[in-house]
């Protein structure tokens, strides 16, 4: 038998000894109450209080060996208790004297001595590196995903082997250098990880957040990583392990989708030829039957024109995005009027709602300032919007297009339906490439691209574009863009005297990569 067992059997008998002996003593004095009563008191005995009087007594002296018996077998818990609040940050009591214990002496001292070295052990590991206790978990280190672990300042004090190994640096080169320096990461929209962080620092306890489609900005004869990217924040940690980021890694998969875009998007290019003759034919058919009255002639026409005018917009936001991803999509911004813009462009898409049966409502505010945009690119944008409306609307028969000023003088333009709406769940990932609701995606026709298409295209004309929606009672969506006049500078430092931006598939996480 072991020395701590031993401590612990020989408390068990002191208890065992101290209870048995008070029992034994409460018996005996029972016995000679009953015998002094009957020698001396032998009336008592047949008195009909006889019963109450020894109860009574027997009331009283168990209460006396309960005050005495909870006092003894309570000192050894207390010394313990005693012990934990002297020794813990706010604690105001002196140390027990354990060794004016009577029972259980020897193992509240072992006890004690197990506290204080647990204690001592875990101040020693507080006050060391936090990557030392992580390079010692197997866990972490064998986890068969790559794991970083950053502190306040977003240096890494932890990187698994399989984070070595994904970004082709040796773990231990990666230990202390900003985490920026290390992963040059990419994301598909403004949300990146270090804007993230910002945000839940100055918000937030604890946090957490993940992306899909990251893309790692590899060094030469390494491979392309993409990758989703999960992240767990946790404000003032005291082992300085503020920040956990977990890869998982899709690079076939989403190269795979890339190769896919891009083939596509050259397969796609051949259509535009003929389509435009389809569309050229279809139109002057159109006029030579404008004048016959047959109905379903004329429904027939109208749904074919709709047909191909659906089809270009699938045609030039497949080629479109296929530009972006490759960073070979430019605009120039010229000064154009916006009032011009949003009817001719609700004018060319009409006959699509038209066939659905619904009606287009354009609402120009008056004197709208020119703005400087690109005309074509942003009746991509217009098309692709009411587009969406058209097929949301379910039995809705409005969609309403309203552009006006902003309160930040800004243009903006929005686009409100009535029709299905948008779950708050989903909301977040609108802007995605290639995201569709899985709610009704096999019953309304899409590619998922055509919002990440507005999204980067406004953003290349440095407005904003967002939505609201009231599920199942329809959605709106607006974007701004910026009057002529905020790009006088701009225009006055080109020597062509024209704006020429870039539309970027992949933002930047962080703006300055301390190298």
């Amino acid at each position: 038998m072991s020395k701590k067992s031993d401590y612990l059997s020989r408390a068990r008998n002191q208890f065992f000894s101290i209870l048995l002996w008070n029992l034994v003593g409460l018996g005996l004095i029972l016995v000679a109450i009953w015998g002094v009563l009957r020698t001396f008191f032998h009336p008592i005995l047949s008195s009909p209080y006889f019963g109450l009087i020894l109860g009574g007594s027997t009331f009283v002296i168990s209460l006396f060996l309960a005050k005495i018996l909870s006092t003894r077998l309570i000192s050894p818990v207390q010394a313990l208790w005693q012990l934990i609040i002297n020794i813990s940050p706010n604690g105001n009591l002196p140390p027990p004297n354990i060794d004016a214990l009577k029972i259980g002496r020897e193992l509240v001292a072992d006890l004690s001595t197990q506290v204080l070295q647990l204690t001592a052990s875990t101040e020693k590991s507080a006050a060391n590196p936090a990557n030392g206790d992580l390079n010692r978990n197997f866990i972490a280190n064998n986890l068969p995903l790559p794991l970083f672990i950053l502190d306040d300042q977003e240096a890494v004090v932890f990187a698994n082997n399989h984070a070595g190994d994904y970004i082709g640096i040796n773990p231990k080169d990666i230990i202390g250098k900003n985490f920026y320096m290390v992963m040059d990461m990419s994301f598909p929209s403004e949300q990146t990880l270090d804007k993230w962080l910002k945000q839940v620092k100055d918000t937030s306890a604890t946090a957490s957040s993940s992306w899909e489609r990251v893309r790692l900005n590899v060094l030469d004869n390494h491979p392309t990583r993409l990758f989703d990217l999960a992240a767990y924040y946790n404000k003032d940690n005291p082992d300085k392990q503020e920040t956990i980021l977990v890869v998982f890694d899709h690079t076939k998969q989403y190269s795979q989708d890339d190769q896919a875009i891009n083939f596509v998007a050259l397969s796609v290019h051949e259509l535009r030829t003929p389509l435009t003759l389809l569309r050229g034919y279809i139109e002057a058919l159109g006029d030579e039957l404008s004048q016959n009255t047959d109905p379903e002639l004329q429904e027939f026409m109208l749904k074919m024109s709709a047909t191909a005018q659906q089809l270009t917009i699938f045609v030039n936001n497949i080629l479109n995005v296929a530009r972006i991803d490759n960073d070979q999509l430019q605009l120039q911004l010229h000064e154009e009027n916006w009032g011009n813009i949003v009817v001719s462009a609700a004018n060319a898409i009409n006959l699509r709602a038209k066939v659905r049966g619904i009606n287009i409502e354009t609402t120009v505010a008056p004197d709208l300032p020119s703005v400087g945009v690109d005309r074509l690119s942003i009746y991509e944008v217009i098309n692709n919007l009411v587009d969406n409306a058209i097929k949301y609307s379910a039995n809705g028969k409005v969609i309403k297009i309203d552009a006006h000023l902003s309160n930040d003088g800004m243009v903006e333009t929005t686009v409100e339906d009535f029709g299905l709406g948008i779950s708050p769940s989903i909301m977040p990932n609108l802007f995605t490439k290639f995201y569709r609701d899985h709610r009704n995606r096999s019953q309304i026709g899409g590619t998922g691209l055509g919002l990440y298409l507005c999204k980067a295209i406004i953003t290349a004309h440095g407005g904003n574009i967002w939505v609201r929606s009231n599920f199942g009672k329809g959605s709106t969506f607006g974007f701004t863009v910026q009057p002529y006049a905020k790009l006088a500078a701009e225009v006055k430092n080109s020597d062509n005297k024209e704006i020429v931006r870039g539309a970027h598939g992949w933002i930047k996480n962080h703006s300055l990569y301390r190298r």
